[in-house]
């Protein structure tokens, strides 16, 4: 693999592999210097790096990125640095994970400050354990700085807390990609629980078969779920649906996505892109007691802190309520499907 550096990035604009031709032999004098950085680059938005890791990105020799990773992140990127990208796509890498990781390890030989930066965090279905592992093998030196996941980003943004007082008492993540023509080999059972939120990383092409899984599992098919597409960038887009509609609900997004599922997912907000007849789907859903609480009064004062506790089937819009979904008060049911306004 030598230093081929016609340009900052070592893909050209056709997006082809190019070689990466790294010394023969480490030179002894600098091998302890090197060292290699598992930096999470979070999400994608800038904002939601960590100070830690900006650091490193303008005290980088070489910056090993993933494809995920955002251009306003790789902009950090001091020109002096050699950039290498190492995209992986569906079924498409530029580079093997073995060869990722003999990179690694090269480079941090010559006396290089090497950061393989990853989107989200690079031990959440990132692959950083297989490279923390490479280079102590090689006796490389190698640290990792924890990144923003894409789940809390995408929770944060949705207004869904992952957990959340008696309706989630746990968070699953898990991924949802499988090989060509399989389901997802997880643990339904477990995941089928309720009240209990399950996050799947990878799974937008198998979201109706997730769906299905977890439904004969024994998950409420009425239980709400969330999509959210590049979540944290600013063509992010979410889908508030329920299990039983999931799997049409994905139908209808591209790109890297998370399927979010369980009862705190009523409290998303909508976005843009939200399915609108899923107001009629939360008719069919009876929240939790904890988000009952967290159905906006008739004055606009929100359940928690209030100084009225009234039983949920005595609110307007609420079970008994004539109301309803889309009645003016709004209480009483999961927050209907509405689109923001563009800023």
């Amino acid at each position: 693999m030598t230093a081929d550096r016609p340009s900052r990035s070592s893909r050209g604009a056709s997006g082809a592999r190019r070689l990466v031709v790294l010394r023969g032999a480490p030179d002894a004098n600098l091998a302890g210097r090197g060292r290699v950085w598992l930096v999470g680059a979070g999400p994608g938005d800038p904002e939601l790096l960590t100070l830690k890791a900006l650091r490193l990105l303008r005290e980088a020799d070489v910056v090993v990125h993933d494809g995920l990773v955002s251009e306003a992140i790789l902009a950090f990127v001091p020109a002096s640095a050699r950039r290498i990208s190492v995209a992986k796509r569906k079924s498409r890498h530029s580079y093997a994970q073995d060869e990722i990781n003999r990179m690694l390890v090269a480079f941090a030989r010559e006396g290089l400050q090497v950061v393989r930066l990853k989107g989200g965090d690079a031990f959440i279905f990132g692959r950083g354990g297989e490279e923390l592992e490479a280079c102590r093998t090689a006796s490389v030196a190698c640290e990792v700085v924890p990144g923003v996941t894409a789940a809390l980003a995408a929770a944060a943004a949705a207004g869904a807390p992952l957990t959340h007082r008696g309706a989630a008492q746990s968070v699953t993540f898990v991924t949802g990609h499988a090989s060509a023509g399989a389901a997802p080999d997880l643990d339904w059972p477990s995941l089928a629980r309720a009240n209990h939120t399950v996050v799947i990383y990878m799974g937008l092409s198998n979201a109706g078969e997730v769906a299905a899984r977890l439904t004969a599992a024994g998950r409420a098919p009425s239980t709400p779920a969330l999509i959210v597409a590049n979540a944290s960038l600013p063509d992010e887009r979410r889908v508030a649906t329920t299990l039983a509609d999931l799997g049409a609900a994905a139908q209808s997004l591209t790109g890297p996505a998370l399927l979010l599922v369980g009862e705190a997912m009523a409290l998303a907000a909508a976005g843009d892109d939200a399915v609108e007849d899923a107001a009629a789907a939360a008719l069919r859903w009876s929240p939790p007691p904890a988000l009952r609480a967290c159905a906006p009064h008739a004055d606009g004062e929100r359940g928690i802190g209030a100084s009225r506790d009234l039983p949920f089937s005595s609110l307007p819009g609420g079970s008994t309520g004539e109301a309803g979904v889309g009645g003016s008060s709004g209480v009483g049911r999961p927050p209907l499907i509405r689109r923001r306004p563009r800023p």
